[in-house]
């Protein structure tokens, strides 16, 4: 439950009550790490002293569900000069340390983040004649917060998040988020740490896909430049009724196809329902079989298979470096890519990820043939993987949300696959490794043409290269839904 009220810090007091009375106890009343927040706050708004606010009643650190103390809303005139408009400011409190006594966060020093390093903040614009700013946004970061806290994976400018469903409940085409730097708040030095500001802006599910298939840097750029879609603020507008494609055609073909020849994708892996079967094996070898069969028991992988894999997805997403697949014992190094703050858990990590099976006794089995299966939605990607990644030399990953499955796509210029021309199928455990060359991905991409016309998709739908000894099939959810099936 969280509650309303005014107010510009804890109900004990803050920067903006005024008083004099009591200031020796002001730094125990006022947490530091609140602290240099409001400040930053009350530098934008010093008229302001007191916004609304939203506020978790049972507080995380006692045992409730929402990780966000606070959520401040302030009234931001805009800029008319810069064509911005009045809209509602929210920012957020909680995913960095406001207190520097362990009760959320691990204090780990000055020098580096604070917390996770980061607050969330969301412009959304101001409808005529609305003298309060709407609530919902708070619960909506506190819903992005919940996954920060749990999956203890950060965020950075460029992130793009799957919402599927309007973001304030209602009939909006707005219903996927991108993630940039503020653009008004600066970042925080605080007695626990760094704190910077990453702003939420709600997309339309074609802005997301393009954002997937080129990248979120280039997608806020063209929303800077479209002013009923953002504009240079990237304020958020829920009534919002046409893409920045529909509104200019000409951004799609121009600048978003343009870059997705020129950069590719910097999408470098997702999770997915997917699965693989090894048909080069005969289906009565169970014991060494490393197949993962719908309706069988799939061996889990180790810690390091999963570290490796993770280090697959994130590696990627530096557009600038040469791919390489790190060696099986790389040495762990958090966050989703080197230059984002530390992560403080593995994204692809979960509670079965233990290793039931060591490490040194996993050999890497060259296969012969192969059978991938995705959902519709997990397939309606590879032609996103083949043109946006491994026509760049780049690599692609699936990782199961339903077991320890996971399948990564690579190209000849990756260094460090154990998949090889000579053995392009190749498995460590359940990580399967496909090797495509450049001519097969092209007819690939011919053959999987009608994957881009999802409405016009009938399930099951199987394709099959039998001199290639592969054959990929799209099924329905619930083969992956129900383990029985």
């Amino acid at each position: 439950m969280e509650g309303v009220r005014p107010g510009g810090g804890p109900p004990a007091g803050g920067p903006g009550s005024g008083s004099g009375s009591g200031s020796g106890s002001f730094p125990s009343l006022f947490p530091p790490g609140l602290h240099g927040i409001y400040g930053e706050c009350r530098r934008l708004y010093p008229d302001q002293p007191n916004p609304l606010q939203v506020t978790a009643i049972l507080k995380y650190w006692l045992g409730g569900p929402d990780p966000l103390d606070y959520v401040s809303m302030y009234r931001n005139l805009g800029n008319p000069a810069l064509n911005v408009p009045e809209h509602w400011h929210y920012v957020s409190f909680g995913l960095s340390d406001l207190y520097g006594d362990n009760r959320v966060h691990e204090f780990t020093g000055t020098d580096g983040p604070s917390g996770f390093g980061f607050e969330l903040t969301f412009r959304l614009k101001r409808e005529t004649g609305e003298s309060a700013p709407p609530t919902w946004p708070a619960e909506l970061m506190q819903g992005l917060a919940r996954y920060v806290f749990q999956s203890e994976n950060t965020f950075c400018s460029g992130d793009h998040v799957s919402w599927h469903s309007p973001l304030d409940n209602s009939e909006s085409r707005i219903q996927h988020m991108l993630l940039t730097e503020d653009p008004q708040m600066q970042p925080v030095q605080t007695p626990f740490g760094v704190v910077t500001f990453l702003q939420i802006v709600g997309v339309c599910t074609e802005e997301l896909h393009a954002a997937q298939q080129w990248n979120g840097q280039g997608i806020l750029e063209l929303l800077r430049t479209v002013p009923v879609a953002g504009g240079p603020w990237l304020i958020t507008d829920m009534r919002r009724g046409e893409t920045i494609f529909e509104i200019d055609p000409h951004l799609q073909q121009e600048r978003v196809d343009k870059g997705i020849e020129t950069d590719g994708s910097n999408l470098s892996g997702v999770s997915a329902k997917c699965a693989w079967d090894d048909l080069s094996r005969p289906p009565e070898d169970d014991e060494d079989s490393r197949s993962i069969c719908i309706g069988t028991q799939p061996r889990r992988l180790s810690g390091k298979d999963t570290e490796q894999i993770r280090e697959t997805l994130r590696r990627g997403l530096e557009i600038n470096s040469k791919p390489v697949l790190p060696p099986i014992n790389s040495q762990r190094q958090n966050g989703l890519n080197h230059d984002r703050a530390p992560s403080r858990k593995d994204s692809l990590e979960s509670e079965s990820s233990a290793a039931i099976i060591p490490h040194e006794l996993i050999r890497t089995r060259q296969l012969e043939s192969v059978h991938l299966k995705f959902n519709q939605e997990s397939g309606a990607l590879i032609p996103l993987c083949l043109r946006g990644r491994l026509l760049h030399g780049r690599h692609f990953t699936y990782k199961s949300i339903t077991g320890d499955t996971a399948i990564t796509f690579v190209s000849t210029g990756v260094e460090g696959a154990f998949a090889t021309e000579e053995h392009p199928y190749a498995a460590h455990g359940p990580w399967l490794q496909i090797l495509l060359t450049e001519e097969f991905v092209e007819r690939m991409l011919e053959d999987l043409e009608d994957l881009n016309s999802p409405e016009e998709f009938k399930l099951p739908k199987e394709y099959s290269w039998p001199e290639k000894k592969l054959k990929v099939s799209i099924l329905p959810d619930a083969v992956f839904d129900n383990p029985l099936h």
